[in-house]
């Protein structure tokens, strides 16, 4: 399993609207999975995703691979990471 969690506008697509609370998706993983695959089994709109994902709490891209016991954080397009 990797567990997967959304944040702003994103959360929308978990049972949990309250954004005091985590909103967290345990899905199934296979071998060859990338996060654009995971992304894409939630349903999640490409154009909704922003740039901003963690693995592991690590800044990644779409075409990385996860694996069983990742967590995976995802945040919207309207929610950008600023490096200053």
């Amino acid at each position: 399993m990797v567990e997967v969690h959304l944040y702003g506008k994103l959360r929308h697509f978990t049972d949990n609207q309250d954004p005091s609370r985590d909103s967290i998706l345990n899905l199934p993983v296979e071998k060859e999975n990338t996060i654009e695959d995971i992304i894409r089994h939630i349903g999640i709109p490409p154009e909704e995703v922003g740039s901003t994902i963690f693995l592991n709490g690590r800044y990644v891209a779409l075409n990385r691979k996860v694996k069983d016991g990742d967590r995976l954080a995802i945040f919207p397009d309207n929610m950008a990471m600023v490096i200053v």
